[in-house]
């Protein structure tokens, strides 16, 4: 059941990665984003986690090209409520205005979380709620994601071997004054655990932006990841 839920899933994350109609699209926009993150134990069951996000545009418009978007810094509080289930409250600030004519943005996040591991495959289901603030405007909006990992050599993950992380989301977003918005998000990298507690991964996501709308936007995003773990 692993091998052929790998082979179908990285297929898929290797043609949409290369899929010459996604590409054509006159409303897609890719984006570089690489991150770093560090999660550490408190005490107990409660943890905490910082990171700090790049996102730089490779496609726009038409043309390729290399420009730096925003910067997101973001904190996350982790208390874990049992084995399998866990709260937590986030902040994040984002950078906009030092690279594009765009407001600031700070967030405020709500989560909940639960995981399931009935053989090799961990499954996950989170719930979010956000609260985007600019100047402007305050966006609400609502997030249900599901995730799956499992390693790709063997049963169980080893020092230096792969992993597979795909997921698929769904977000409402609603604000006074405007429609609600509707996206889609798909995602799939692969990872490396290393020694000190160290990961690595990469890979690629793919979001559908206000689906509903009459000219909705696609997205591509080239991820790279780095997570400490102390």
């Amino acid at each position: 059941m692993t091998m052929c839920c790998t082979k179908r899933l990285l297929l898929f994350v290797l043609l949409l990665s290369v899929s010459p109609t996604i590409w054509a699209q006159k409303n897609l926009t890719a984006y570089l984003q690489p991150q770093i993150a560090v999660n550490y134990k408190i005490a107990g069951s409660y943890s905490q986690n910082f990171s700090l996000a790049s996102r730089n545009y490779i496609f726009s418009n038409e043309d390729f090209l290399l420009r730096a978007r925003q910067l997101d810094l973001a904190h996350f509080s982790n208390l874990n409520i049992r084995d399998n289930q866990s709260i937590a409250l986030g902040v994040q600030y984002r950078f906009r205005n030092n690279f594009e004519d765009k407001e600031n943005e700070l967030r405020t996040t709500q989560q909940y979380n639960i995981a399931q591991r009935p053989n090799a495959i961990r499954y996950g289901h989170r719930i979010r709620a956000e609260q985007r603030i600019t100047q402007s405007l305050t966006t609400h909006r609502f997030r249900y994601r599901y995730a799956m990992d499992f390693p790709l050599i063997g049963e169980k993950l080893d020092l230096g071997e792969p992993y597979f992380v795909g997921s698929l989301e769904n977000l409402l977003s609603v604000a006074k004054g405007t429609s609600p918005q509707y996206d889609t998000r798909l995602s799939g990298q692969v990872g490396w655990q290393l020694q000190g507690g160290l990961k690595l991964q990469m890979g690629i996501e793919y979001r559908l932006e206000d689906y509903s709308s009459s000219l909705p936007q696609n997205i591509l995003f080239l991820l790279t990841s780095m997570q400490l773990s102390l």
